[in-house]
């Protein structure tokens, strides 16, 4: 006879604490193309905003922009700096994400700030976009196969 695979379980699988979740980072983009960082994500980060600067980059090889990574760093040629502006910090990109197919000024995109590890002691920051905007309508026109009862109806006819 043989042996079951049986999966057991901890007492821990089984206790009811509820760990305390971080509030979810968000930003958004404004109308004019700058990246709105509030004030709150930044200090949830541990980013110094009047000293940080970021190298920008996104996926290699992908038409439009899903994600733009924020990437600190000391240079002062190949970096952005965070500008104050109102209740929070911007980084104006305005032509680059254009140039990535984000269409700013006819939709509202909103995006999370998620940290990674980039390199030996440097954590990124990868801003993962989403768009409001309406989804493209449907045509009516069904797609696939038709239906078995369908095509049976028209043999008949």
């Amino acid at each position: 006879m043989k042996a079951k695979a049986i999966k057991f379980f901890s007492p821990q699988e089984n206790s009811s604490k509820t760990e305390v979740s971080k509030p979810k980072l968000t930003g958004y983009i404004s109308g004019s193309g700058k990246i709105i960082l509030p004030v709150i994500a930044l200090q949830e980060l541990d980013i110094e905003a009047e000293k940080a600067r970021f190298k920008i980059g996104t996926d290699q090889g992908k038409r439009k922009f899903k994600s733009v990574y924020l990437i600190p760093s000391e240079d002062e040629n190949e970096t952005f700096p965070l500008v104050k502006s109102g209740r929070g910090y911007v980084i104006p990109l305005g032509k680059i994400l254009k140039q990535g197919g984000i269409d700013f000024e006819n939709n509202k995109y909103t995006f999370a700030i998620n940290p990674f590890h980039y390199d030996e002691g440097v954590v990124g920051y990868e801003l993962i976009l989403s768009s409001e905007e309406p989804a493209a309508p449907t045509t009516g026109k069904r797609r696939g196969r038709k239906p078995k009862i369908a095509a049976d109806q028209m043999e008949q006819a």
